[in-house]
């Protein structure tokens, strides 16, 4: 007899968070995005990016999957830091990488043999 869990979370970018929980993925889970009721892939490009995160764990006995769900848990915690880290901050100001070189040469930079 099988055991199973099924986590939900809903995140401002559910597809960067599933994205970031996938490699952590055992034969026996699988992590899906939903939006609006709809199931869709970890690796869909959908512009509406907030959505529920949603994996299921199958495991054969209640310690196993005890232990996978805990395993989960910090590995969530820790993909939500990522997706968290990984928003673009948009500044106002231009930006000015400065001049190309700091010397000013007249130097020729063809090859001639």
């Amino acid at each position: 007899m099988s055991r199973r869990a099924t986590i939900r979370t809903d995140h401002e970018d559910a597809t960067l968070v599933a994205r970031a929980l996938s490699p952590d993925n055992t034969d026996e889970m699988t992590t899906t995005v939903e939006r609006d009721g709809a199931g869709g892939t970890a690796d869909g490009d959908d512009d509406d990016r907030s959505g529920t995160v949603v994996t299921r764990i199958d495991r054969e006995t209640t310690t196993g999957l005890q232990s996978t769900v805990d395993d989960y848990v910090v590995n969530l915690a820790v993909a939500i830091d990522v997706a968290s880290q990984a928003r673009p901050v948009q500044d106002d100001r231009p930006t000015d990488t400065g001049p190309v070189s700091d010397h000013d040469t007249d130097s020729d930079t063809t090859y001639n043999e």
